[in-house]
């Protein structure tokens, strides 16, 4: 993939939603883009895969190679952070990564080595780039307050924006209702973790999504988690986001 460094666009995102493992796109969930329908798989916790424009994109991918069965192989692969829940060697080993481009911060490099060669890419909070059409902004993902040794300091993973042609989609990582989240604009697709101790309650995620309102958002690593609470919070100040509550975590 031919990588460029471009500055960050404002823009809009609309997406296709499909159930765990590939399966048939639900109607209510389905809808689409200027460039074609985007699918989301959610496959577990902070897992997740997006296709759109014949790419397929893995977001911290963990669990066994059966959690992405039906699914394309990657041309891209993101990792937030080493944390076993979204940096997992064996489930990297067990899928095809033959053809894609792994991007990640320092501190999963720091865990890896040269794994991926010329296709691995280090980014750190605030760089950009663009490849086949796609661009990818890293974002910080911290605990609040900074000051009391947080498992997830300033700088140490990414969360993600995603620009799918003219469309934006928001990944958080792990992270607190940070100022970086609130002030997002034309954020069309969010997907908010919220589960203590690391990250935070459904109360903070929901008052942070309501800053930033987003078309649509999707709470995950949410195990838990009262997530309908966190539905009825945001819907309860703002009707017009839209809250999907997905099963995350097969049994």
């Amino acid at each position: 993939m031919k990588i460029i460094p471009v500055a960050l666009s404002a823009a809009l995102l609309s997406l296709t939603s499909v159930p765990l493992q590939a399966q048939a796109a639900d109607s209510e969930d389905a809808m689409s883009t200027a460039q074609g329908p985007v699918s989301l798989s959610p496959i577990e916790h902070g897992s997740l895969v997006l296709q759109w424009n014949d790419q397929t994109i893995y977001i911290d991918p963990t669990g066994t190679a059966d959690a992405y069965q039906g699914l394309d192989a990657a041309d891209l692969i993101l990792i937030t952070h080493p944390h076993g829940d979204h940096l997992s060697t064996e489930t990297l080993d067990a899928i095809d990564t033959s053809a894609a481009t792994v991007i990640m911060p320092q501190s999963v490099a720091d865990e890896i080595g040269d794994s991926y060669g010329e296709a691995q890419r280090v980014m750190a909070n605030g760089d950009t780039i663009e490849l086949d059409g796609l661009r990818i902004h890293a974002m910080p993902m911290y605990n609040l307050p900074e000051d009391e040794d947080p498992r997830h300091p300033r700088g140490f993973g990414n969360g993600y924006v995603l620009t799918l042609g003219d469309k934006r989609v928001y990944i958080s990582g792990d992270t607190e209702g940070i100022e970086e989240m609130r002030s997002l604009e034309d954020i069309d697709m969010a997907f908010v973790c919220m589960n203590l101790p690391y990250t935070m309650d459904v109360e903070q995620a929901a008052d942070a999504v309501l800053d930033f309102a987003p078309a649509v958002v999707y709470p995950y690593h949410y195990r838990g988690q009262d997530v309908q609470r966190f539905k009825t919070l945001v819907n309860e100040q703002n009707p017009d986001i839209e809250v999907r509550l997905r099963e995350w975590y097969p049994e």
